[in-house]
């Protein structure tokens, strides 16, 4: 018997397949379950346009991310902390305090996640910071990090 998988199912493979599967495990396991249909031409055609409207919403989201990143790629953050003699912060500026700045500075949530920063930065001075908007769409920030006394 032919089905259709809404679901990935270990073993047997991922959503959208079609496979064909034994009768009784069809109707026994995979139907009750909601993890797979009947392989009918109408669900054919229902998985088809399911198919075509996520690949529209992902082109959006991909044109959305680069309007995002050539509207905003001159962003600069400021940041100021406390530093030692030697220009070393006594804390540290994380990937989510880059992540809160930027969506303040540009009026849209950043998950921190998105933000490719390999070790915070204790350091002052001017650091280049990935921001990764979108698979295949990055971002660059400037990061500008100043001592409290310079600041003022």
């Amino acid at each position: 018997m032919e089905v259709i998988l809404l679901r990935d199912v270990k073993g047997l493979g991922d959503a959208g397949q079609v496979k064909n599967v034994a009768p009784g495990y069809a109707r026994n396991y995979l139907i009750p379950r909601n993890l797979a249909v009947a392989a009918t031409g109408a669900a054919r055609k229902q998985i088809a346009q399911q198919a075509a409207a996520e690949a529209r919403r992902a082109e959006e989201e991909k044109a959305h991310a680069e309007e995002q990143a050539a509207k905003h790629s001159h962003v600069e953050l400021q940041f100021t902390a406390r530093a030692g003699e030697t220009g070393r912060l006594y804390g540290s500026i994380t990937n989510g305090d880059i992540a809160e700045r930027l969506s303040a500075e540009i009026g849209e949530s950043v998950d921190k996640r998105k933000v490719e920063l390999e070790e915070p930065i204790k350091e002052l001075g001017t650091t280049d910071v990935e921001v990764k908007l979108h698979p295949g769409v990055t971002m660059t920030v400037h990061v500008v990090v100043q001592a409290e006394d310079e600041a003022d």
